[in-house]
């Protein structure tokens, strides 16, 4: 217990210092004159003053939101009682929601992978260099974690149960919409001149693009298909599924039913948009679909597989033990395909892009 604690303090200092490095890191790479360095060593770090100067609202607010990331990271451990006495009161006195399966598993994406986004967004902001990329993945993480959290609360057996802390969640999930807004605002890193040159080859002598529109055709069905059984259709074969291999997506917590309708209404058109995109040259628009998308699905599996095996979620409701193999792969699959996807438009955008005027009129 000793050996957590310590190291649950130590990653809950290191995130109160964003800050304190961002203003460090800042300072010492500034040549104008109204900056001023002030070194103050104390204790393991030194502190750095600004002057006549305040840090970019950005990364203020990436800064407040990896110590949140910490916060929620350290919820997680203790609600699976890897760690105890941090955050006790917190949970017997919030809403019911993070005591659930669901709310475990967000707690630990959010913990681990937005800490780790919110830190590389800090890092790029602080060089000068655009954090676009990156930021359009967290963008599709959030949105998919915001909507499925707030629906199923809304419409979970917790409904009537949401209290005063769900309203100052709703005022995090306000100020992160603009920072959404302030990310695709900022101008795409895409080099048109360098790589415009590049052939425009058929499908037939693009293998890996042929494989992605092959895998695009099932992964719609399946989509359709759990989106299908969270509406209680009737048929055989959906019926069938959950009992067989999710049974999770009938949980009374409304979360995986809210999931799989999210995902049909927005990946389903999403795949189809994809497969356009891969027949025919000059959609520009493919890397950033692509980085959104994925990070939304990457998200929503995370929670879904996780929730679908955890302790927390009812028996009757987890994955049946000669299932989980089957299940695990097609969902391990179908999380990992769209990030390849998504690697391969990003940097490899030649296909995508549009030639420019001027190349044109030469």
């Amino acid at each position: 217990t000793s050996l957590s604690e310590t190291c649950v303090q130590s990653l809950a200092t290191d995130s109160t210092l964003l800050p304190v490095s961002y203003k460090q890191r800042l300072a010492a790479g500034c040549r104008h004159k109204q900056w001023q360095l002030q070194p103050q060593v104390s204790g393991r770090c030194g502190c750095h003053r600004i002057s006549h100067s305040e840090p970019p609202a950005d990364t203020l607010l990436y800064a407040v939101y990896a110590f949140l990331s910490v916060v929620n990271l350290i919820i997680g451990l203790e609600q699976d009682n890897i760690i105890d006495g941090f955050v006790t009161f917190y949970l017997k006195e919030a809403d019911p929601h993070i005591n659930t399966a669901h709310g475990h598993m967000i707690s630990y994406w959010d913990g681990w992978v937005h800490y780790l986004m919110y830190l590389l967004m800090i890092a790029a902001i602080t060089w000068g260099d655009s954090y676009r990329t990156i930021g359009l993945y967290w963008v599709g993480s959030f949105l998919m974690r915001a909507i499925v959290y707030i629906l199923g609360n809304a419409v979970g057996k917790y409904g009537s149960q949401v209290g005063p802390l769900f309203l100052l969640h709703m005022l995090y999930i306000s100020v992160s919409v603009w920072a959404c807004f302030r990310i695709f605002s900022q101008p795409s890193t895409q080099d048109a001149q360098n790589i415009q040159e590049a052939p425009r080859r058929s499908l037939l002598r693009r293998p890996l693009d042929l494989l992605f529109i092959i895998y695009l055709i099932p992964a719609f069905g399946f989509c359709v298909l759990r989106g299908l059984v969270a509406l209680d259709c009737s048929s055989k074969c959906c019926q069938d599924y959950t009992q067989l291999y999710e049974p999770y997506l009938k949980d009374p917590s409304a979360y995986p039913k809210v999931q799989m309708l999210v995902n049909m209404l927005y990946s389903g058109p999403y795949y189809i948009i994809t497969l356009y995109g891969l027949l025919v040259p000059g959609c520009e628009w493919m890397p950033d679909l692509t980085l959104v998308h994925s990070g939304a699905l990457a998200q929503a599996q995370f929670s879904h597989i996780g929730a679908s095996l955890h302790t927390r979620t009812p028996f009757s409701y987890r994955v049946p033990a000669d299932s989980q193999l089957v299940f695990l792969l097609i969902n391990v699959l179908y999380a990992l395909v769209p990030q390849a996807l998504c690697y391969r438009c990003c940097t490899r955008p030649a296909f995508f892009l549009r030639p420019t005027p001027e190349k044109k009129r030469d």
